[in-house]
């Protein structure tokens, strides 16, 4: 690309442009995980199990992950403005289809081509960015702000959708993303020249056969992850044949990729040891930071908050984010080396883990989870922008895409793996925890009978029959016993992050080759996904 093109007209002053090429890419981040905004209000508008909603945004990073690397041919081919106009067009056209629809076999193809756009967007938006920068010190700001504003978007779409989905159906903050493409679109439509960032490139010989070979690969792991616990894993034919298609599907799709001239994605980046050590430390931060869904998960259904309360305390969850992102782009500017980087990392969040540890109870203040909340987004923060920058910049530059499609690939399959872990051990974990209960309360205890005895009195006392007191009783009984199946259960999946966290620290600090391992950007047109 070429900084003298000019892209955008004269009068536009800079601050504009790259505020609007930001803009632009907020509302598209906010559609990716906007479903998991409010789980059970998004099931009920469906009329489907929680598992569907999760399984949507599975779609929606299948269609990201998939379409990135085939993008990038519509993206030379077409005009700037004109590649503009026309996916922002279609991604209004899912928003309203998506306000509109109750049908979830409409409901899952769109979020997939939601998520192909999205792609378009994020190649769009950073390349023009890169156009405006001539330094690599504001190369390495931007990749900060875009990851930044990619981890902080659960956080973010929690908060400004909590107040609308409490007084409003679920359908409406589609309706609002759909608004919210107007300004910019707007302000492109006046600014932008029509004109091309590269020189055109003819739409044949696309590899469609990869393409798809590769998406359906990624949306049955996504299958599997999410459903696999619900219907007892491999006992299922579902199952079963959703795992033998993507064995068969991957050895066709390695041995495709080995005899093309140009694959769709080059396995020479599985060579480089720095590339093999980034994607496996991202892995296990993905699997580790998606733990805190069980967290908000313990503030809903123990200490009983409601979606406006917990979007409000994720904003400490936020801001972590945000300072970690912050320090870790300054340390990325300072050259240090990446152990110095993750060890921190790691540490914040092992602190996370263990502080939630001996702090998940029934009762609790709220504030005693502020500082664990913002340890844990600063630990993210710090590990996620460097160890992604590590990653893609351990390649040649030749083979960069590469590297950033399979660094994107990396983040799908840690976000799906935290799921059915966390789904396997759920279900695990409360079973067992619910069967001990259950062997030692029996209406014989003594105990047990006097705080029947004691609550039912208790309700009697403030009105009710004594029939239906003593019903009530044993039912509050039950939702005791299934709050503290939860708590064991978060208990036990903190410790196991615990473990993992510690094991992963004593491999970072062992292994010497980290030691003399700085990371830094060698090229302006790389676009890391």
């Amino acid at each position: 690309m070429d900084n003298g093109i000019p892209i955008f007209r004269q009068w536009a002053p800079e601050w504009l442009i790259r505020a609007t090429l930001f803009l632009l890419i907020l509302p598209s981040i906010v559609l990716f995980f906007l479903p998991m905004t409010n789980i059970n209000a998004a099931a009920g508008f469906y009329g489907s199990e929680p598992a569907d909603i999760q399984f949507s945004v599975a779609l929606f990073y299948a269609g990201y992950v998939g379409f990135y690397t085939l993008e990038r041919r519509f993206f030379v081919f077409m005009a700037a403005k004109e590649y503009f106009i026309l996916f922002t067009f279609l991604q209004i056209l899912s928003c309203f289809i998506c306000y509109h629809v109750h049908e979830l076999y409409i409901f899952f193809p769109v979020r997939f081509m939601q998520g192909m756009l999205f792609a378009c967007t994020v190649n769009l938006s950073l390349s023009l960015m890169f156009t405006r920068l001539r330094s690599e010190r504001a190369r390495e700001v931007s990749f900060s702000v875009f990851f930044g504003f990619l981890i902080c978007a659960m956080p973010f779409n929690n908060f400004v959708t909590a107040d609308l989905i409490d007084s409003a159906n679920f359908n409406v903050v589609y309706k609002a993303a759909t608004f919210a493409y107007g300004p910019c679109l707007c302000l492109f439509l006046l600014m932008m020249n029509n004109v091309r960032l590269n020189v055109r490139f003819p739409l044949y010989n696309l590899d469609w056969q990869s393409f798809a070979l590769y998406s359906v690969m990624l949306v049955l792991f996504g299958y599997i992850m999410i459903y696999g616990q619900e219907y007892y894993w491999l006992e299922d034919g579902r199952i079963r044949n959703s795992v033998i298609a993507i064995v068969v599907l991957g050895i066709i799709y390695i041995i495709r990729q080995k005899k093309l001239r140009r694959p769709y994605l080059h396995l020479q980046v599985f060579k480089y040891r720095n590339f093999r050590v980034g994607i496996l430390v991202l892995f296990i931060m993905y699997i580790c930071r998606f733990a805190s869904g069980i967290t908000n998960a313990f503030y809903t259904t123990v200490l009983h908050f409601d979606p406006m309360h917990l979007s409000y305390i994720n904003l400490l969850n936020m801001a972590g984010l945000v300072v970690g992102v912050i320090i870790a782009c300054c340390m990325i500017l300072q050259r240090m080396h990446i152990r110095t980087i993750w060890i921190p990392g790691f540490l914040l969040l092992l602190g996370f883990h263990v502080s939630m540890y001996f702090l998940f109870d029934v009762q609790a203040d709220e504030w005693n989870y502020f500082i664990p909340l913002f340890a844990q987004g600063l630990g993210v923060g710090m590990i996620m922008v460097p160890t992604i920058v590590y990653a893609i910049s351990s390649v040649p530059v030749a083979i960069g895409g590469s590297a950033a499609s399979v660094g994107l690939l990396t983040r799908y399959l840690g976000f799906c793996v935290s799921i059915g872990l966390i789904n396997f051990f759920e279900l695990f974990g409360k079973s067992r925890h619910y069967n001990a209960f259950q062997d030692h309360l029996t209406k014989v205890d003594p105990m047990v009978r006097a705080t029947l005895h004691a609550q039912a009195q208790h309700l009697h006392a403030k009105g009710m029959a004594a029939g239906r007191a003593a019903k009530a009783a044993d039912k509050l009984l039950v939702k005791a016993m299934n709050e503290q199946g939860q708590i064991r259960f978060a208990m036990d999946y903190y410790e196991l992050m615990s473990c993992l966290i510690i094991l992963t620290l004593l491999l970072i600090a062992l292994f010497p080759y980290l030691n003399r391992t700085a990371i830094y950007l060698r090229s302006r047109r790389l676009s890391p996904a």
